[in-house]
């Protein structure tokens, strides 16, 4: 865990996954006040939202912190250059292919630029690309989600890339024995989310946690493509009348789609939309059957409301028991 230590300048290399409405200013600074490495969740944010969101986490905690950007979002060199205007140590490009000139533009201020990769051909070249660090995420999370389990993705891209490069692994960890594990791969460290979003210090409505309390990993499901030519990232989250109104919002766009009224950027930034309301509605609302109850398949170990500090000391003691076994 030392080099990821040494690349995030936290006390732990646990990341906490970006989770739009949830990792906001009190959760993020209370994780890097802990030892971890708050993650802002930027999601559907207006640069103007940005900034104040990063200036309000800095006055929560003078540890370091990052910024989770997507990819797709219209106003993502605007958002950089947020970024850069506060010197954000680190910025997380998530969602798709990181456009071009956008890793260069977070380097060229002195921020450190991390990506996702759902195949090893793509992680190297990245990589070669100048970024500085990869996140592998499996199925198993929440939220947007790639094919293939967290367990393939560390066996095929870790022994490639480990020796030489800062890789966090992502994806159903929810006790510090598979830290242990994946750190024995080589993995520099981990991200977590579902562990987090019910932390005490999580605005999440007392509703969504409760969910989270009920459900087991069971419970935590794929969303289905209904139009193979729509652009549709599966989501993972808690089955409810949700997931089934998603399944509508499908078929409205790709009508949409049909009549001309949408193109394929538009379209895929439509259902990015629905995701973002109905996350609000179920995180800030605590709306439980319409909204989107984002979980990945760790739900079933999170059974109380704990402070993100205790989360982390138990993780990590897990991680060095099982190592030491």
């Amino acid at each position: 865990m030392r080099r990821g230590i040494e690349f995030l300048g936290s006390d732990h290399a646990i990341l906490c996954g970006a989770m739009s409405w949830v990792s906001e200013r009190n959760l993020v600074s209370a994780i890097s006040n802990a030892g971890g490495f708050g993650v802002i969740a930027c999601g559907a944010m207006t640069p103007e939202l940005l900034d104040a969101e990063i200036a309000a986490t800095r006055a929560l905690t003078a540890k370091p912190f990052g910024v989770n950007l997507i990819t797709m979002h219209p106003l993502l060199t605007d958002l950089i250059a947020v970024c850069a205007m506060h010197r954000v140590s680190h910025v997380v490009l998530a969602g798709g292919i990181p456009p071009r000139g956008s890793v260069e533009a977070i380097k060229a201020y002195g921020g450190k630029a991390l990506v996702f990769a759902p195949t090893l051909a793509l992680a190297k070249r990245l990589l070669r690309g100048g970024a500085d660090a990869l996140v592998i995420e499996g199925s198993e999370a929440g939220g947007h989600i790639g094919p293939v389990a967290t367990s393939v993705l560390a066996q095929e891209f870790l022994p490639e890339l480990a020796d030489d490069h800062v890789v966090f692994v992502a994806g159903g960890i929810g006790r510090g024995d598979m830290i242990a594990a994946y750190l024995e791969m080589g993995a520099s460290g981990v991200q977590l989310g579902t562990r987090f979003a019910a932390a005490r210090e999580s605005i999440a409505h007392p509703a969504f946690k409760q969910a989270f309390f009920r459900a087991n990993a069971r419970d935590a499901v794929a969303s289905v493509q209904v139009d193979p030519r729509l652009p549709v990232i599966p989501v993972r989250a808690l089955k409810n009348k949700g997931t089934e109104e998603f399944t509508a919002k499908q078929r409205e766009v790709a009508a949409l789609l049909d009549s001309g009224a949408l193109d394929m950027e538009a379209a895929q930034l439509e259902v990015e939309k629905y995701w973002a309301g109905a996350l609000r509605r179920a995180v800030i609302d605590g709306d439980v059957e319409n909204g989107s109850l984002m979980a990945g398949q760790s739900v079933g170990m999170v059974s109380d409301e704990e402070p993100v500090a205790a989360i982390i000391a138990q993780l990590m003691h897990e991680s060095e028991h099982a190592l030491r076994r």
